[in-house]
């Protein structure tokens, strides 16, 4: 049996590798990274073109119709080049819609999310700070009312997909009363999270939302794996570069036996994981009655081992790696968003137990 990627999956992967080497380099990533917003149009329209708007939205609707597998490996190309932008929120407001919406809100959203006509997002945790479904707080109805924090590029979104108590998946579009959005100060500066305020604002419930709330929820869980699985490749990758070129005591440092070993062991901590992270993807679409158990998994052991090699890109840098002026920070502070967003990796790790 074939457990690789189709010719399709590798060349989509490598056209995107291929236009963010061009379009997206890491003196790119680091203006964008110190803007005010953290939003590139340019560079985003850029993605769009190349249909990354509409992936897993069906054809009917515009969109290429493609597998969450497809989807995660973008998100993996995007992750090793710590790609700045809305693509997690938007590609996961378009899953809600396409997985929970009536066919007449998906004729009514879907189309202009495929084209970026209309940027998405998605506020999914409960006051408390709880990610998972059934720990959402805020009331459902014709109108909304409370707060919800970490919603990615809501600065930028023309709709919003708000996670309500019970489950349930609303829609909230940009400019309806009482809609609040404030920047919120996160620390991975590639993508932008605020906080958003409802009063009495005008939301429409999704048909099925109840429905579609865990699969978004895997789905999610399963982007941020790849991203996780794209950044914790990359350092390995500046990791040992940085020791092809950087000499002490007159010698390069990949010489020194305790940091080939160092360089060994992040390589090995997170190549087996491609396999883990691919099978999540997979199982979305093919195996549905393991993919809770396989998206908490990876989201859980993914987001620790890119944490980990975070670190250890830093130490294999030396002094330089802890400082503003070095680009690994810009991947830690991303391993460190992978990690919490949408629940730390205890959390989906007593899911997956208690699966089993």
């Amino acid at each position: 049996m074939d457990f690789g990627l189709t010719e399709e999956q590798q060349l989509l992967q490598q056209t995107v590798a291929g236009f963010l080497e061009n379009e997206c380099p890491p003196v790119r990533v680091r203006e964008i990274f110190e803007s005010e917003d953290g939003f590139d149009e340019t560079l985003w329209k850029g993605m769009l073109e190349l249909g990354l708007g509409g992936l897993a939205i069906p054809e009917e609707y515009g969109g290429a119709g493609l597998e969450i597998l497809d989807l995660a490996l973008v998100a993996e190309t995007l992750g090793a080049a710590a790609t700045p932008g809305p693509f997690l929120g938007h590609a996961l407001a378009g899953l809600a819609i396409a997985a929970g919406g009536s066919d007449a809100q998906k004729q009514r959203w879907l189309p202009a999310l495929a084209t970026g006509d209309r940027l998405g997002s998605v506020a999914l945790v409960g006051e408390d700070g709880g990610w998972l479904p059934e720990e959402w707080s805020l009331a459902p109805g014709a109108a909304l009312t409370g707060k919800q924090r970490f919603v990615p590029f809501a600065h930028q979104a023309d709709l919003i997909v708000v996670g309500t108590a019970g489950g349930g998946l609303s829609v909230v579009e940009r400019g309806a009363p009482g809609l609040e959005v404030s920047a919120y100060p996160g620390v991975d500066r590639t993508r932008r999270v605020c906080e958003v305020g409802f009063s009495s604002t005008p939301a429409e419930a999704l048909e099925s939302g109840a429905g579609a709330a865990d699969r978004l929820r895997d789905a999610g869980l399963v982007l941020l794996a790849a991203d996780a699985l794209g950044g914790a490749s990359r350092c390995v990758e500046m990791s040992v570069e940085y020791a092809k070129t950087r000499e002490q005591f007159g010698v390069k440092i990949g010489s020194f036996q305790a940091l080939k070993h160092q360089l060994a062991d992040m390589a090995v901590e997170v190549e087996p994981c491609r396999g883990l992270v691919w099978y999540a993807a997979h199982a979305m679409d093919h195996v549905p009655e393991e993919a809770a158990h396989a998206a908490a998994v990876a989201k859980a052991h993914l987001t620790d081992r890119f944490m980990q090699v975070g670190r250890d890109t830093v130490e294999a840098h030396g002094g330089i790696g802890f400082t503003w002026e070095s680009d690994v920070q810009v991947w830690f502070k991303r391993a460190m968003f992978d990690r919490a967003f949408l629940g730390q990796p205890a959390v989906h790790r007593e899911r997956a137990a208690a699966d089993w």
